[in-house]
């Protein structure tokens, strides 16, 4: 029989032959994903793109009439699925659709229809012909040409895009080498890429997400597929220290000198990274997998907030005495969108600039001036009621980013999602301790986190990009910190896969006449490299 130790090292040695050229690829991939990322058209890029929100004498038909018309069974469930306010409510904004102001009614999992804002004719699907004339007024001076209509390539997997599909892909043909990609359904630019980010996304996001090379034929298995692969690797970063410790000589020398029993070359290499950086090498294997949320660990059965209550009326009772034209001549910025927001009890117009920034401006009001924000006495009375059946204990206002709220650079995995100060974080009584945070610009809810969402913040986002406390920021002592560690971590993995491969070729090679091995001391022999999981 195998003794315990033996089977340890066994262990550690085959699961290291499968697993290591993943965590390999992973620790290459991980450093180019620090400076390009996936790529995304993220809110910012799209209102600096957009054109300035101009409206012909007519326009525009009303915000009910356009949730109305936008909804996919041609019910009132549109307008009262408004009444929510959140997400799961339509959402309507107004914008230039190429030449055509254009209501935009988002009516949750229903997806997105394009109501032309004159007519209220809704429009059906989008041609490629189309997609050149949108891609034309994103991009005024390129001369687009259009490439293909694709359900889904290796650029264009994320789940968000699937209201969107098909794509229609337009090459803008400039020295950036710039594709779009058009929405076959509402006709918009929904994402856009350069010959940079896509060369080094194979390096990048691909590898590290096991993106399919084309197609949606691999996204039902890519999922597991990381699960599984980062739970084997974070076992063999565990057996690897194990082992390593054990073969490591803590009292005294071996006879060649060292405190390691390998004399020279990767398995001395592999021995002495894996316990100098075999726990950094576990921290982002690990951490990767929680990224994963692997089995619904961090869904909780908590409460979630009743977004209606910062809405209090639903859209078909709104009153509307502001028209379009009117809130775009006094937002007092240049308008590229126009939105329409449900909070306490009225309808509110939501003007974007192309830097970002908004005012709000009350719909029912003929004499609205504009609002840089919603009061907090306001926010606050509305929180009093926004979970069911609790109530808040804590409610205070962020001016300043800390280890829960904060922004990521546009480039990394969630820096498409916009988080602007101040903020306003309302903490609750209920059993999960959740935290809601209201943006006073919008009067929306902009996240929600409880127990379970904040250890999946330290699991996941602390240790696997080391974002705590603002240390990012500190650059280029960040970036000089992360590269020295991966590239510990890929001598770890790089020799696992080169000491794998040499095991491999002498498994294949058993049978042949054996060469007379050195002398030696015994545990220094090529004979003992058993005891060690190459």
């Amino acid at each position: 029989m195998l003794s315990p130790r033996r089977w340890l090292y066994l262990t550690h040695r085959w699961v290291g032959i499968a697993v290591c050229l993943l965590m390999a690829m992973w620790f290459v991939s991980g450093v180019v994903m620090m400076y390009v990322g996936y790529p995304k058209l993220t809110q910012a890029e799209r209102l600096a793109r957009l054109p300035d929100l101009k409206l012909p004498d007519g326009c525009c038909i009303a915000p009910v009439e356009a949730a109305k018309a936008g909804s996919r069974d041609g019910d009132k469930g549109a307008e009262a699925r408004g009444a929510r306010g959140g997400r799961e409510g339509t959402e309507l904004r107004l914008a230039m659709l190429a030449d055509r102001p254009t209501w935009f009614a988002s009516s949750g999992r229903r997806g997105t229809a394009s109501v032309d804002a004159v007519s209220g004719e809704v429009a059906k699907a989008f041609d490629g012909e189309y997609a050149v004339r949108a891609a034309r007024a994103f991009a005024p001076d390129a001369a687009p040409r259009f490439v293909e209509t694709t359900r889904q390539d290796i650029f264009t997997v994320s789940r968000a895009l699937d209201p969107h599909r098909p794509l229609h892909l337009v090459a803008l043909d400039d020295a950036e080498g710039t594709e779009l990609y058009v929405s076959s359904r509402t006709g918009e630019v929904v994402r856009d890429s350069t010959r940079f980010e896509r060369g080094w996304n194979w390096l990048g996001s691909i590898l590290h997400w096991f993106y399919p090379v084309r197609g949606e034929w691999g996204d039902p298995w890519r999922s597991d597929a990381i699960i599984y692969t980062s739970l084997a690797g974070s076992v063999l970063c565990v057996l690897g220290i194990w082992v390593g410790i054990l073969r490591w000589r803590v009292r005294g020398r071996f006879k060649s000198g060292s405190k390691s029993p390998y004399r020279d070359g990767w398995m001395k290499w592999h021995h002495v990274a894996g316990l100098l950086f075999g726990l950094v090498t576990l921290t982002w294997v690990f951490s990767g997998l929680m990224s994963m949320n692997p089995w619904k660990i961090f869904d909780g059965p908590g409460v979630r907030p009743d977004a209606s209550v910062l809405a209090g009326v639903k859209l078909e009772r709104a009153r509307f005495a502001l028209t379009p034209q009117e809130a775009i001549a006094r937002a007092g910025l240049p308008v590229r969108e126009l939105s329409i927001r449900l909070f306490d009890g009225k309808a509110w117009y939501v003007a974007h600039g192309p830097d970002g920034s908004t005012r709000l401006l009350d719909a029912g009001d003929a004499q609205a001036a504009p609002l840089a924000a919603f009061d907090e006495a306001r926010l606050r009375a509305l929180a009093d009621n926004l979970l069911p059946g609790h109530k808040p204990v804590r409610f205070e206002r962020l001016d300043a980013y800390d280890n829960y709220y904060y922004a990521r650079r546009p480039h990394t995995m969630t820096g498409h999602v916009e988080r602007k100060l101040p903020i306003y974080r309302v903490a609750y009584d209920d059993p999960a301790n959740t935290w809601v945070h209201l943006d006073p610009r919008t009067g929306s809810i902009q996240g929600r986190l409880d127990d379970r969402g904040r250890v999946k913040r330290w699991l996941f986002a602390f240790l696997h990009s080391f974002d705590g406390w603002g240390w990012p920021d500190h650059r280029p002592l960040w970036d000089v910190a992360l590269i020295l560690l991966s590239a510990g971590g890929l001598v770890v993995s790089g020799g696992g896969v080169v000491i794998g491969w040499r095991r491999l070729r002498r498994k294949a090679g058993e049978g042949r006449p054996k060469v007379k091995e050195p002398e030696g001391d015994a545990h220094l022999s090529a004979g003992d490299a058993h005891l060690h999981p190459g």
